[in-house]
């Protein structure tokens, strides 16, 4: 009878704590629902404001594809505007001439007239049976963006090489050379160069590079010509230029003290002194020894030049104004009295940026290498003959 009590007692027990798993299940499986049922909720919201979203994304694309149009539209009839003026202008530029750069003072004539005889006795000897002298401009290839606003680059101009040369700025030391014009075009900035520093920094954008020879402009307490050997990173000689009371030579580029410039003769000096402020002079210098060979005062006023270049012994010099506008070719002076203003056609630089800090021009390819404003400019020149006068 004992043992039957016990399971009783044991079995009445056990059905108890079946009982009391079965209820907690319950509640557990309850709770779970109650999640489930607010996570499904939630995803529901979660799922109309995402529609909404979208919605709204769309119409949002919708609105800027229209603003889009009508910016293109605008752009489009501005263009056509621009081009109409740039015609109209281009018709009157070549309907009223520019006014020639001849200084109708007679006393200064006859002032340029006596300088010009006692310095000029002996007539320049060329070096090369160059006659060609710039017609028009034919076109301009927009190379790049890289650097600040005033700079220099330029090829070698005195061999058939693909290096360019990039100088940065009017008062730095590190030259950027570039393998070629299409490296330097897909380079990110002046990545892709190749630092070449020299020894002092340069003053300007007067600089040139000639048979592997960076020329350039020192500017302490004397002005000196410094002739880089690019290969041995070395100076090959430096000279001081022989001449006193520098003044810039460009109205519109104050940094410029003297321009070197290289054509088919030869190595070149543009400057301009205190006692003939008012004018350009030019020099023909030894490439080898940085000599003198020869100076002229020329009739090319500073105020207003902004940059210049030689071609076959012809010094063509580039006039803007203080608000940038379109630079024109205003002033020629041929050391060999072949080319006069009155001969010089007038010639227009099609539209820019802002103004010139620098145009090199290169013998071998007939190009004007320019620096506007940070961009990388080519001029593709057309020429004629020039004729005995």
């Amino acid at each position: 009878m004992r043992g039957l009590v016990v399971l009783v007692t044991l079995a009445c027990f056990a059905s108890a704590q079946h009982q009391a798993l079965i209820d907690y299940l319950e509640r557990r499986l309850l709770a779970i629902e109650d999640r489930i049922s607010l996570w499904h909720e939630q995803t529901t919201r979660y799922a109309s404001e995402l529609r909404e979203l979208k919605q709204q994304m769309v119409s949002q694309l919708e609105n800027l594809d229209k603003e889009k149009e009508t910016l293109r539209v605008n752009l489009d009839s501005v263009g056509t505007r621009v081009d109409r003026v740039e015609r109209e202008l281009d018709y009157l530029e070549t309907q009223n001439g520019a006014q020639p750069c001849v200084d109708v003072d007679d006393k200064l004539i006859e002032q340029q007239v006596t300088l010009v005889k006692e310095k000029q006795k002996a007539k320049y000897s060329k070096l090369s049976d160059c006659r060609d002298m710039i017609s028009n401009i034919k076109a301009m290839k927009i190379l790049k963006r890289v650097g600040g606003p005033k700079g220099m680059w330029t090829k070698d101009t005195g061999r058939s090489s693909g290096k360019v040369y990039v100088f940065n700025g009017t008062d730095e030391d590190t030259v950027h050379e570039f393998a070629s014009v299409q490296d330097l075009s897909r380079s990110l900035g002046l990545s892709l160069s190749k630092q070449l520093k020299l020894p002092s920094a340069w003053k300007g954008t007067g600089h040139v590079v000639f048979n592997n020879h960076a020329y350039y402009i020192k500017q302490f307490e004397e002005v000196m010509v410094v002739k880089y050997d690019m290969r041995n990173s070395s100076v090959a000689d430096s000279a001081v230029f022989p001449v006193q009371d520098h003044v810039p030579v460009y109205g519109l580029t104050p940094e410029t003290v003297i321009d070197l410039a290289v054509d088919e003769e030869g190595l070149w000096a543009v400057y301009a002194t205190r006692q003939n402020e008012r004018h350009i002079s030019l020099a023909k210098m030894d490439a080898s020894s940085l000599d003198i060979e020869q100076m002229w005062d020329t009739n090319c006023p500073r105020e207003n030049a902004e940059a210049a270049f030689v071609i076959c012994g012809t010094l063509y010099v580039v006039y803007n104004t203080k608000h940038p506008g379109r630079s024109r070719v205003q002033c020629v002076f041929d050391v060999n009295d072949m080319v006069t203003n009155e001969d010089a056609p007038l010639v227009y630089f099609p539209k820019r940026y802002g103004a010139h800090s620098s145009l090199k021009y290169n013998p071998q390819e007939q190009l004007l290498y320019a620096w506007d404003d940070g961009y990388q400019i080519l001029y593709k020149l057309v020429m004629k003959k020039k004729l005995e006068v």
